[in-house]
């Protein structure tokens, strides 16, 4: 037998609890910037920061943390310098390949 569980009793996935090393890191921003969808890579970035501690990052980037909350929300779009900033604070690099066929 199933046991049935109500929507508004289960707890809230908080993907940041997930990103424990560099190599998770690595896997989830790929993926993220694979969708293509700027939210996407703005929410992924915000959930990675949240893993590392948003005022580490804040201080690291120059970025004032409640505005660092802001450029990483789902639907926000941030600036490229604000991307690279957080990316160079966070210790990743976003790369480009070509696309094969």
């Amino acid at each position: 037998m199933t046991k049935k569980y109500k929507a508004d009793r289960l707890p809230e996935f908080d993907m940041a609890q997930y990103l424990k090393s560099s190599a998770d890191i690595a896997e989830y921003l790929r993926q993220a910037l694979e969708e293509g969808d700027p939210g996407e890579l703005a929410a992924a970035l915000g959930h990675i920061a949240k893993a590392r501690g948003m005022t580490e990052i804040a201080k690291a980037s120059g970025i004032k943390r409640e505005a660092l909350y802001k450029a990483l929300r789902p639907d926000a779009k941030p600036r490229f310098d604000t991307i690279q900033r957080v990316c160079k604070a966070l210790g990743v690099k976003l790369t480009a390949e070509p696309v094969h066929g």
